[in-house]
């Protein structure tokens, strides 16, 4: 009911009719049955806008810092993302990893659509990065369809470290479903899932017309961290 409150009359509205965000290929999106939707990671806002204009309703994997924090702010955070569907993820590597994986597909074996950032991060510059195996994996043991999605200009938008958005148009650029049927089964393999990431990696940046760069997000940020210390 919250979903539906926020997204049809509280926020939705006002976002679309503000930022008024370009479509391309929404009727790419199956109706119904599970389906992940992996797209590039610019802004924060991408969490906000793509399920926006999907008519389904759209559960992202959350960083489970959203969902810890401490105060008022830490509750109102908490319980906004937890209304909205958001799902809290540990991203630590190891066991937490792999509960982080069977959340996503228990959405998926629901019939439910998943959103996903393969980067596993926003870009630290608008560039787009390494994709990460885990929506390799998850993709092939739900036997779904992945479908790709570029979001254009958010991070101009909203840029990290600002709390409040600029008003200016965004994009959506929705591509056709990506068919990894002949991988079934081999979703052990780790050169099978590079392989896989590495062609919806590609797909992105196609759609995107991102600069792409051959490493994780995460090691570059580290570095810039420890370079800024």
């Amino acid at each position: 009911m919250f979903y539906w409150l926020m997204k049809n009359i509280v926020v939705g509205p006002i976002l679309l009719g503000l930022f008024r965000p370009w479509i391309v290929g929404l009727e790419k999106i199956p109706k119904e049955g599970g389906v992940i939707l992996a797209s590039n990671h610019l802004s924060f806002i991408d969490s906000v806008f793509l399920p926006l204009v999907v008519p389904r309703r759209v559960s992202f994997l959350a960083k489970s810092e959203y969902f810890t924090g401490k105060g008022i702010k830490g509750w109102a955070t908490r319980a906004f993302f937890t209304a909205t569907g958001q799902l809290p993820i540990d991203r630590s590597g190891g066991k937490a990893s792999e509960d982080s994986l069977n959340t996503g597909l228990r959405v998926l074996g629901g019939g439910g659509v998943l959103g996903i950032y393969p980067e596993g991060t926003r870009s630290p510059d608008a560039r787009l990065y390494r994709g990460r195996t885990g929506v390799a994996r998850m993709v092939l043991e739900a036997g779904v369809p992945i479908v790709p999605v570029a979001m254009i200009d958010t991070e101009k938008a909203m840029p990290t470290g600002t709390r409040l958005p600029r008003v200016r148009r965004v994009g959506i650029i929705i591509g056709d479903p990506l068919d990894f049927s002949r991988f079934e089964g081999m979703e052990g393999d780790r050169f099978v899932l590079r392989s896989v990431t590495d062609e919806l990696m590609y797909e992105l940046r196609r759609l995107s017309a991102q600069e792409y760069v051959d490493v994780y997000a995460t090691s570059v940020k580290e570095k810039r961290a420890s370079l800024s210390r």
